[in-house]
C-alpha cells in the first residue's frame, strides 16, 4: 500500500513512517518542506503527484498555550489545513486517518469518554482540532478520526522528556495530581494506526495506551522506570492542584478515553501504559547513553 504521511518528521509521524516502511509498504514523507496543508492547491497538486493510497495526516498546530493568542494560526492549520489535506485525499480517492485529541471534550464528566460523547472542546487548540474533525466527517467518504492524549516519543519536546530533565536538575517538583488521562507512547499509537489502514473500519477511535493515571503520578512511574535503567533522577515529586499552577489554555480535569470502536470493530487494545513508558525509557536511554 502506498502511504503519505504529514508531519512526517514529528513525534507521531516518525514513528508512523518507519514502522510502515518496516512492514514493506511505500511511504512519501511530507513536512512543511514538501506541502503546505495551508495551500489547497499545493495539496491537490502533491497528493494527485503522489496518488497515495492512504493518508495519515500527522500534521497539526499543537502549541495548546500560544493557540490562545494565536487563533488564527491554529485554525489555519488544524481546520484549514486538514480541510486541503481531506479534499485532495477525496479527490484522489484516498483512506484518511485525522489524529485528533482528548481535548475536543471539556473534562467535567466523571467516567471515561465514548468515541459518540458530545464534544465541548474549552481551548482553541480543542476547538480548532474540533473544526478539522468537522471538516474531515463531512469531506470525507473514507475516514478515520483517532482521538489520542497524552503523546510522548523520542522525536520532539513531550512531558516525559520534560521531567527526565528536570528530574536529574531539581531536588524538588511540584507536579499537577487533579487532572486525569492516558499517557500514550507514540510508537504504539503508530503500530495501531498502521493496522488500522489496512481495514476499511471507517469512523471515530479513541486510541490510547490502557489504564489512567494523574500527571503526578506519571512522574512518579517515569522516576522509578528511570532510576531501575540507573538514570541518576534527584527529584522528588510532590502533587499540587491545578489552581497552583495557572495556563493560558484551559486543561481537562478528566480527559480519560473509553475504547468502545477499538473493541466493537475487533481490534486489540493498546497495550497498558506503564509498560509503554518503560519500553521509550529503555530506547530513549539507550540513545542518550550509547
Amino acid at each position: 500500500m502506498k502511504a503519505l504521511v504529514t508531519g512526517a518528521a514529528g513525534q507521531l509521524g516518525s514513528d508512523v513512517v518507519a514502522i510502515l516502511r518496516n512492514n514493506g509498504h511505500d511511504v512519501i514523507e511530507c513536512d512543511r518542506n514538501e506541502m503546505d496543508i495551508t495551500d489547497l492547491d499545493q495539496c491537490r497538486q502533491v497528493i494527485g503527484q503522489y496518488e497515495p493510497d492512504v493518508i495519515i495526516h500527522c500534521a497539526a498546530y499543537t502549541a495548546v498555550d500560544v493557540a490562545e493568542t494565536d487563533i488564527d494560526g491554529a485554525y489555519a492549520v488544524n481546520a484549514v489545513g486538514t480541510r486541503n489535506i481531506t479534499v485532495a485525499a477525496e479527490g484522489n480517492g484516498a483512506k484518511l486517518i485525522y489524529i485528533s485529541t482528548d481535548y475536543v471534550f471539556d473534562g467535567t464528566s466523571t467516567e471515561p469518554y465514548q468515541e459518540y460523547d458530545n464534544t465541548n472542546p474549552q481551548s482553541i487548540y480543542g476547538k480548532s482540532k474540533r473544526a478539522g474533525e468537522v471538516l474531515v466527517q463531512s469531506l470525507s467518504s473514507r475516514y478515520f478520526i483517532v482521538r489520542t492524549s497524552w503523546l510522548y516519543g523520542i522525536q520532539g519536546n513531550n512531558f516525559v522528556k520534560t521531567m527526565l530533565r528536570l528530574g536529574q536538575e531539581k531536588p524538588s517538583l511540584k507536579v499537577v495530581n487533579d487532572q486525569k488521562g492516558s499517557p500514550t507512547y507514540s510508537v504504539d499509537l503508530a503500530n495501531f494506526l498502521f493496522e488500522l489502514m489496512l481495514t476499511e473500519k471507517y469512523g471515530i477511535y479513541h486510541a490510547s495506551n490502557s489504564g489512567s493515571c494523574t500527571w503526578y503520578e506519571f512522574t512518579q512511574a517515569i522516576f522509578e522506570e528511570a532510576r531501575q535503567l540507573g538514570i541518576n533522577i534527584i527529584a522528588e515529586p510532590a502533587p499540587c492542584s491545578t489552581d497552583e499552577f495557572p495556563r493560558p489554555a484551559h486543561r481537562p480535569a478528566n480527559s480519560v478515553m473509553e475504547h468502545l470502536s477499538i473493541r466493537t470493530n475487533g481490534f486489540q487494545d493498546l497495550r497498558p501504559w506503564r509498560e509503554g513508558l518503560k519500553e521509550f525509557l529503555q530506547h530513549w536511554s539507550a540513545a542518550q547513553y550509547k
